[in-house]
C-alpha cells in the first residue's frame, strides 16, 4: 500500500504465507453456547499470536496492494450500507449542494455531509486524518472532488484502504508508530461516539492493557501490521456477519418441508398452523361474536314487531339492538380485569382451552366493542328516532306511544333532560374521556399536549380516568332502568347483566383491601441504578406464595394514597425476600424514585444505613428495625404468560431494557434448581444439556437488549452468579448494547479489541462488568431462531418476550414461520399487564 504524502511510512501487514494460513473461512455451523467463554479459548493465545510475529525495521516501507486478510474481513466500515452503497454518492453529493459554501464543505459539515451526522467527533478526526495524508489545509474544507475521493476510500471494500484509515486516524503524527497516549486519545473517542461513559473514565487503563499485550519489548509503539492481525483473529473467532447470514438463510432453505414448495400447499398449511397455534383465540373471540350478533338480532326483531316501529322505524330497531350488545359487554369488560379469579383460573383445566394470557387483549376489544355499539346508539337516537318522534303527527303519537309518554308528546328539550337523556348524556362524555385516555398515545405519554393540558397525558391521567367509570356504571343502570318503551322492571335488563360481573370485581377490590392490611412488608433494601432504575427488596409475607414470572402491584401513601401499579416479580420463589426494579417512566414512578432516593440519603446521613456508591448507583440497607424507609403495600401476587415456562422443553427469553424483569426471577429460579441438582446428583445427565430437566426446560437462552450501559448494573450479581455456578451450560445468557455501532463498525473496532482482550485477560466484559460478555448493536433474530431450530430438532420452545410492541410481530412471524418450516415448535408469548 503506497503512502500518499511524505512523512508517512508503509509497513507489511504480516507473513505472506502465514496470512494465507489464516484465510481460511471460519466454520458457519450455527453454534449455541454459554457467552461467557465464546472468545476465551481463542483470545488467551492472541497476544502470544499477535507479538511473535515481529517485523524487522529493516523492511520497513515494503508495499503492498491486497491485504490477505480481506477475504474475512469485510468489518472496519466507517459508512453504513445506506451512505456506501450504490446510490451512496447520490445522496453525498445532495447534501454537498445544500450545505456548500464557495463550492467547499467546511470541517464542522463533514459529518453530517458524508452520513455520520450521529459521530461527529470521529468524522472530523477522519476528516483531519485523511486530508493530512493528501496534504489538505482542513481549514479550506473540500471540494467536492475531494470529498469524492473521500467518500471513495471510505467505502472501499479494500480492507486495507479502510485500515490505513483507521491507523492514521490513530497515529496523528503520522510517523506510522501508534503510541500509547494515541492508543488512549482513539479510545476515547470510540467511547463517546458509542455513548460508552464508563469506558471513556478507564481509557488510560485500556490502552496500557492493549500496549502491553501488543508491545511486550516494551517500545513505546505498536505497528499497523500488528492492529491487523488483532483484527483478524477477533473476526476469526466471530465468524463474519455475512457468513452468519449466509449459513442462516441457507439452513432455513433446507429446513423447507415439502409440504411448503408448491403454493397452494404452503397456503393450507400455514392455514392450518395459524388455527393450531391460535384456536383457543378463535373459539373465544367466534363465541363472543355470534352472542352479540344474537343478541343484536334479537332485540331488532322484537322492536320490528312493535308499535313503535310505525313511528321511528328501523332507526329504532338498530339502536336497541346496539344498546343490549353495549350492556353485554359492559358486563363482560369487568371480567378480564378480575386478576385474582383469573390467577387462579389459570391453575385450573380452563387454562387447557382458555386463553388467559390475552386477557388485557380482549378487554381492549370489548371496550372497542362498547365504543362502536353506544356511538350507534346515540346516532341513531339522536339523528333519527328523536326527530321523528318529536315530528310525529300528534293523533298518530297518542295511538302508538302515548302510553308510555304519558300521553304528552315529547320535545327535544323534555327528551334530553329526562332521566334517559341526561344519563346517556354523560355515559358518552365520561366514556368518550375514559376511553380516550385510555389509548396507547395518552397512556404512553406519545401525544404532547401545551400546559395545562400535559396532565391529561400519561399513566396517572389514565389511572384516574378508568374510575370515573365507576359512575358510568351507576349511570348506565338508571339509563336503563328509566327508559321509556319499556314498562315492566323484569325486562329492564341492564341491571341483570351488571349483577354478577360487577360483585366479581367488587369482591376483587375488597380483596385488595384485605391484603393491603394483612400483607405486611417493610423495605429491607433499596437501590438507585442508572438508567434511573429503582429496585426495592422487601420482607416476604409468610402467606405470599408465587411462581416466577409473575407480578405484583404496588402503592406508596407518601406518593398517591390510592394508586396501584404493576411490577414484574425480580425475586426468585426460593428466595426469603421480595425484590421489583422500577424504572422512572411517568409522574408517579418519578416520585417514587426520588421519595425513596431521599430516604436513601437520609439513611446514610444519620448512620442508621450503609451506602455504595456505582458511578450512580446508589444502594440503602438498613441496619437495625429503627431504619425506615417510606411505607409501601403489596397486592397480588398475579398470573403472568410467563409463570407457565416450565411446560417447555426450551426457552427463549427476551428482554428490552426494563423488559427483562420478569425473566430475572425466572434466571434464579433455575439456577436454584441447577444447584439443588448438582447437590443431589453427583453425575449430570450431559445429554440432556442440564441439570434441572425433571423440574422444567432443558435449556434457556436469554437475550437482553438494551440502550444504556448503565442497564447492566441492575442484574450484574445475577448474570456474574449464572455465569459462575452453571458449569452444564445450560443457562445462555446474550447482552447486547444497542448505542455502540454494530460490530465490525470503524466507530466501535478499539472498543470490540479492548474488549476481547479484557475478557480473555480476566474474564470480565468492560462494557457490562460482568462475566457475560457485551455484544454491540441489535441481534439477528432470524439467525437466532434459526440456530435453536437446528439445535433443539423436534423440541417445543417457549418463546417469551416483554418490551417495546414494535418488537412483538417480528417476534410472533418469526416463531410462526420457524414452526411451518422446521420440526422444532415455537410458542411466542407477549407480556401484558
Amino acid at each position: 500500500m503506497a503512502s500518499s504524502s511524505a512523512g508517512y511510512v508503509d509497513v507489511p501487514l504480516g507473513n505472506e504465507a502465514e496470512q494465507q494460513q489464516q484465510q481460511a473461512p471460519p466454520s458457519t455451523g450455527p453454534v449455541m453456547r454459554k457467552q461467557p467463554s465464546r472468545l476465551t479459548s481463542g483470545m488467551k493465545r492472541l497476544a502470544s499470536r499477535v507479538t511473535s510475529m515481529r517485523v524487522p525495521d529493516s523492511v520497513l516501507g515494503l508495499k503492498r496492494s491486497h491485504s490477505s486478510a480481506q477475504p474475512a474481513l469485510k468489518g472496519l466500515r466507517f459508512l453504513d450500507k445506506t451512505s456506501a452503497g450504490k446510490d451512496g454518492w447520490k445522496s453525498v453529493e445532495k447534501r454537498f449542494d445544500e450545505m456548500n459554501v464557495d463550492g467547499r464543505v467546511q470541517q464542522e459539515n463533514f459529518a453530517k455531509c458524508i452520513g455520520m451526522a450521529d459521530s461527529k467527533e470521529f468524522a472530523g478526526e477522519v476528516f483531519v486524518a485523511m486530508a493530512r495524508r493528501r496534504k489538505i489545509d482542513p481549514e479550506q474544507g473540500l471540494t467536492k472532488e475531494q470529498l469524492k475521493e473521500f467518500w471513495e476510500e471510505m467505502s472501499d471494500n479494500n480492507f486495507d484502504a479502510r485500515l490505513r484509515i483507521f491507523f492514521d486516524m490513530c497515529d496523528k503524527n503520522g510517523d506510522g508508530k501508534l503510541t500509547e497516549d494515541e492508543v488512549k486519545e482513539i479510545i476515547v473517542l470510540s467511547a463517546s461516539a458509542n455513548k460508552l461513559a464508563k469506558l471513556k473514565k478507564h481509557a488510560a487503563t485500556y490502552a496500557s492493557l492493549i500496549m502491553e499485550e501488543l508491545d511486550p519489548d516494551a517500545r513505546g509503539y505498536i505497528e499497523i501490521w500488528q492492529l491487523e492481525k488483532l483484527l483478524r483473529q477477533m473476526v476469526l473467532a466471530e465468524g463474519t456477519p455475512d457468513q452468519m447470514d449466509q449459513a442462516s438463510t441457507s439452513l432455513a432453505k433446507t429446513m423447507v418441508p415439502s409440504s411448503h414448495r408448491s403454493p397452494m400447499e404452503k397456503r393450507m398449511t400455514q392455514t392450518v398452523d395459524f388455527i393450531h397455534e391460535n384456536w383457543k383465540r378463535i373459539w373465544v373471540l367466534t363465541l363472543w361474536v355470534i352472542v352479540n350478533i344474537g343478541l343484536f338480532i334479537f332485540k331488532f326483531v322484537q322492536y320490528r314487531n312493535r308499535a313503535v316501529f310505525d313511528v321511528m322505524g328501523y332507526c329504532v330497531c338498530i339502536a336497541k339492538g346496539a344498546a343490549e350488545t353495549t350492556k353485554l359487554n359492559m358486563a363482560l369488560i369487568l371480567l378480564p380485569v378480575c386478576r385474582n379469579t383469573l390467577t387462579s383460573l389459570r391453575s385450573t383445566v380452563l387454562s387447557s382451552v382458555v386463553p388467559f394470557d390475552d386477557n388485557i387483549n380482549f378487554h381492549k376489544v370489548i371496550a372497542l366493542a362498547i365504543s362502536i355499539g353506544a356511538g350507534t346508539h346515540t346516532i341513531a337516537h339522536l339523528t333519527c328516532d328523536f326527530p321523528r318522534l318529536v315530528s310525529c303527527p300528534s293523533d298518530k303519537f297518542q295511538e302508538k306511544l302515548g302510553p308510555f309518554f304519558n300521553n304528552v308528546q315529547p320535545t327535544w328539550g323534555s327528551l334530553l333532560a329526562s332521566t334517559p337523556g341526561w344519563t346517556g348524556i354523560l355515559l358518552i362524555l365520561i366514556m368518550s374521556f375514559s376511553f380516550t385516555l385510555a389509548t396507547h398515545s395518552f397512556r404512553r405519554n406519545v401525544v404532547k399536549l401545551p400546559s395545562p393540558l400535559h396532565h391529561l397525558a400519561g399513566f396517572n391521567a389514565f389511572w384516574y380516568a378508568h374510575h370515573l367509570l365507576v359512575f358510568a356504571y351507576i349511570l348506565l343502570v338508571m339509563h336503563s332502568y328509566f327508559i321509556f318503551l319499556t314498562r315492566q322492571w323484569y325486562k329492564r335488563t341492564g341491571w341483570m347483566y351488571l349483577a354478577v360481573p360487577v360483585l366479581f370485581y367488587a369482591s376483587e377490590r375488597a380483596t385488595r383491601r384485605i391484603r393491603e392490611k394483612n400483607y405486611g412488608v417493610s423495605v429491607i433494601k433499596a437501590a438507585i441504578y442508572p438508567g434511573n432504575v429503582l429496585s426495592l427488596y422487601m420482607k416476604k409475607p409468610a402467606s405470599f406464595k408465587y411462581k416466577s414470572g409473575m407480578y405484583l402491584f404496588v402503592k406508596c401513601p407518601d406518593v398517591s394514597p390510592f394508586e396501584w401499579h404493576p411490577f414484574s416479580i425480580t425475586s426468585a420463589p426460593g428466595d426469603d425476600y421480595l425484590s421489583v426494579h422500577i424504572r422512572t417512566l411517568g409522574d408517579w414512578t418519578t416520585e417514587l424514585r426520588n421519595v425513596f432516593g431521599k430516604a436513601c440519603e437520609a439513611e446514610v446521613s444519620s448512620k442508621k444505613a450503609t451506602l455504595s456508591r456505582l458511578e450512580t448507583t446508589v444502594i440503602a440497607e438498613g441496619q437495625g428495625e429503627e431504619t425506615r424507609f417510606p411505607k409501601v403495600f403489596i397486592d397480588g401476587p398475579f398470573g403472568a404468560p410467563a409463570q407457565n415456562y416450565k411446560k417447555y422443553d426450551i426457552l427463549l427469553l427476551i428482554g428490552l431494557g426494563i423488559g427483562a424483569t420478569p425473566f430475572i426471577s425466572i434466571l434464579k429460579d433455575l439456577l436454584h434448581n441447577l444447584k439443588s441438582s448438582q447437590e443431589m446428583q453427583s453425575i449430570p445427565d450431559e445429554e440432556s444439556g442440564g441439570t434441572f430437566k425433571s423440574n422444567g426446560p432443558s435449556r434457556a437462552y436469554f437475550y437482553w437488549v438494551t440502550r444504556e450501559q448503565g442497564s447492566f448494573e441492575w442484574f450484574k450479581g445475577v448474570m456474574n452468579e449464572v455465569a459462575e455456578c452453571d458449569s452444564d451450560n445450560a443457562i445462555e445468557m446474550h447482552n447486547y448494547l444497542t448505542s455502540v455501532y454494530e460490530e465490525g463498525d470503524a466507530r466501535s473496532a478499539l472498543i470490540a479489541m479492548v474488549q476481547s482482550l479484557q475478557h480473555a485477560k480476566n474474564g470480565v466484559d468492560i462494557v457490562s462488568g460482568s462475566k457475560i460478555r457485551t455484544h454491540f448493536a441489535r441481534p439477528n433474530w432470524r439467525k437466532v431462531y434459526t440456530d435453536l431450530a437446528n439445535t433443539h430438532k423436534n423440541a417445543r420452545i417457549g418463546v417469551f418476550y416483554c418490551g417495546s410492541p414494535t418488537l412483538t410481530k417480528p417476534l410472533r412471524d418469526l416463531a410462526i414461520e420457524f414452526s411451518q418450516t422446521t420440526t422444532t415448535r415455537f410458542h411466542f408469548h407477549k407480556e401484558n399487564f
